[in-house]
């Protein structure tokens, strides 16, 4: 896995008045996009490059791990996001919306994940709200997300 870089005719060579880090000294586009080239020669695309979490060197795909928590039939919407970390640098957070009349916890859905990701994927901070921030097109926005995990405004559960 790897961040997909663009370089051809086609391909923009610059943004206007911008100094955009976009682009590597030799040309080629950073899209900011993850992914992995399979046997085929298809780009399959997983992640966005900053929404990646790092985790004491490992990598852990926010989005494969928001996939895995809806398949639980409690989860009505989710989002992860990196969240500091003192021993692993950064850790998934996983905000939480549950399906009317559901109630969840952190153990219940750790348990869920038990074989479902790797260990180190499971999350040990927690949020449980009644809705998740979307920008205007309707899409979750993490970078809002970041930003109350940041300002402290997330009710954040620990579980060990």
């Amino acid at each position: 896995v790897g961040e997909l870089q663009l370089r051809g005719t086609w391909v923009t060579g610059g943004y206007l008045h911008t100094d955009s880090d976009a682009f590597s000294e030799d040309g080629w586009l950073r899209t900011g996009d993850m992914g992995h080239i399979d046997e085929r020669g298809y780009v399959q695309l997983t992640d966005r490059t900053k929404d990646v979490i790092k985790s004491g060197g490992e990598w852990i795909s926010s989005v494969d791990l928001e996939d895995r928590l809806l398949q639980h039939p409690g989860v009505s919407e989710v989002a992860v996001i990196a969240t500091p970390d003192e021993r692993w640098q950064e850790r998934p957070l996983a905000i939480v919306v549950s399906d009317s009349g559901t109630q969840l916890t952190p153990e219940d859905l750790r348990d869920f994940l038990k074989g479902r990701v790797a260990k180190f994927w499971i999350p040990e901070y927690w949020c449980f709200t009644d809705h998740i921030l979307k920008t205007s097109i309707g899409k979750i926005d993490k970078k809002a997300l970041r930003d109350q995990n940041e300002s402290g405004a997330l009710n954040v559960q620990t579980i060990q």
